[in-house]
């Protein structure tokens, strides 16, 4: 079949350049935008009277038509179409005739898939955006739960200090929110019109960009037709929004992995989201954080490919460009999909307080509050180091935790130990002292629900 370009060429290519030139199987995605944007272009053309205000009606109800059969399923993809840009005007033309070949006036492919491209991702992070907003309403739903569970804060994935297990989740609650800035940031800077950018170098038509791009609900048109057609920045800042998004959900995995283990067993996953092992009767497998983990890398991945495909590309148009779609569809998918599994996971979650806080215990991590303690009581504080540190020696060699250590057992190393030290070792009292404001406090984690409560 000739191609609606031939001219200078026959339009006659090989079967397996035309497979490899073609890009409708995965651009096809973006159907809607390409109707939508032509539309808009036909009343643009029509209102500048560069086609007649009837001929720019029926353009618009022959688009119209053809969104209606795609939707319905009375139209298919040709696949034999190299675009989904050719395909829509090939129906059309077919459709309307001469009239449909008077849409694609005063615009060029180049600018055209621009257009649909940031029209396309625009919605898609709104999808995102609230689904990341689901995870984050999980997240919050959970510390509410668990607002004065006890867990051992690590560092260095070594027992440190006392948390709650609310405080914790709620970390996650603010990296998920800069996320959100980052989505929104994206948004903005993607919500400029390249239509009517045309090849490169603009038009000799008098058109209404701006009217355009007003109809499609930009904020704004690219200044320079060059960068109009060759800018993909939005495309970059986007999936790098979203591998940053997916670090933070694989960290957030590797917690769950670890707290769902037998060696941790801080919490519990429910059935639906894990899976078991066909020979170990025994297992449950949290496979669900297991793939978000994983598929991290994929969206780096996606990243890097586009990355490298722009780094050395002279302007405008080339095609190698046609290879952002795939890798962007990709990391947009990709995250959609973790990010739908992730929120519903969180939610059945289930935390084992007693497990917390007996790992708290055991790892001793109330022992600065013990040489706090003494320091309040006039000793130096390196001299209250040293016999912090050898008390939990003898715990550890006694099988003992500092709770159950007795007044006559401290009293071997300091005689200002007093019965108030119970009170000041006492892990809940611990976590209510760190009173700054973001600590682990009780009153700073609900400040902390409230902030990300407003917020979202």
């Amino acid at each position: 079949m000739a191609k609606m370009w031939a001219g200078r060429t026959s339009g006659v290519t090989d079967s397996i350049a035309d497979d490899f030139n073609s890009s409708i199987r995965f651009d096809c995605k973006m159907y809607r935008q390409d109707i939508t944007g032509s539309m808009a272009h036909a009343a643009m053309l029509g209102a500048k009277g560069i086609i007649a205000k009837c001929e720019a009606d029926t353009l618009i109800d022959g688009l119209q038509g053809i969104l209606n059969d795609l939707e319905s399923g009375a139209l298919e993809f040709d696949f034999t179409c190299e675009d989904i840009h050719m395909f829509v005007e090939q129906v059309l033309t077919q459709r309307l005739g001469d009239v449909g070949k008077k849409l694609h006036t005063a615009r060029s492919r180049n600018d055209q898939v621009a257009l649909d491209l940031r029209m396309y991702l625009r919605s898609e992070i709104d999808e995102i955006t609230a689904l990341v907003k689901d995870v984050i309403e999980a997240i919050v739903e959970q510390a509410e739960k668990n607002k004065s569970v006890i867990m051992p804060g690590y560092t260095h994935l070594q027992r440190a200090q006392p948390i709650l297990f609310s405080h914790h989740l709620m970390a996650y609650a603010m990296m998920l929110l800069r996320d959100l800035g980052r989505l929104s940031d994206c948004r903005k800077r993607m919500n400029v019109s390249p239509i009517g950018c045309c090849a490169l170098a603009g038009t000799t038509y008098d058109t209404d960009r701006r009217f355009e791009a007003a109809q499609l609900g930009f904020d704004d048109i690219a200044m320079n037709s060059i960068d109009g057609v060759s800018d993909r920045d939005f495309c970059l800042e986007l999936m790098s929004a979203i591998a940053t998004l997916m670090m933070h959900l694989s960290r957030f995995s590797e917690e769950i992995i670890l707290w769902a283990s037998w060696e941790f067993k801080f919490i519990e996953l429910s059935d639906a989201y894990t899976t078991g092992s066909s020979i170990m009767p025994q297992k449950k497998n949290p496979d669900m954080a297991e793939l978000v983990r994983g598929k991290t890398g994929r969206v780096y991945g996606d990243l890097m490919a586009l990355l490298t495909t722009l780094k050395g590309l002279p302007l405008a148009y080339n095609k190698d460009m046609q290879e952002d779609k795939e890798a962007v569809f990709d990391a947009v998918e990709t995250v959609k999909m973790c990010l739908k599994v992730f929120a519903p996971m969180l939610a059945t979650m289930t935390a084992r307080p007693d497990n917390m806080r007996k790992a708290a215990q055991g790892g001793f991590i109330n022992a600065t509050d013990l040489a706090d303690y003494l320091v309040k009581k006039g000793l130096p504080f390196r001299s209250a180091y040293k016999i912090s540190g050898q008390i939990v020696a003898k715990c550890i060699a006694e099988g003992k935790v500092l709770e159950t250590l007795s007044i006559p057992e401290y009293r071997e190393f300091s005689d200002l130990f007093e019965e108030d030290l119970y009170q000041e070792i006492d892990l809940l009292t611990c976590v209510e002292k760190r009173i700054s404001e973001g600590g682990t406090s009780v009153a700073s984690v609900e400040a902390q629900i409230s902030y990300v409560k407003e917020r979202i």
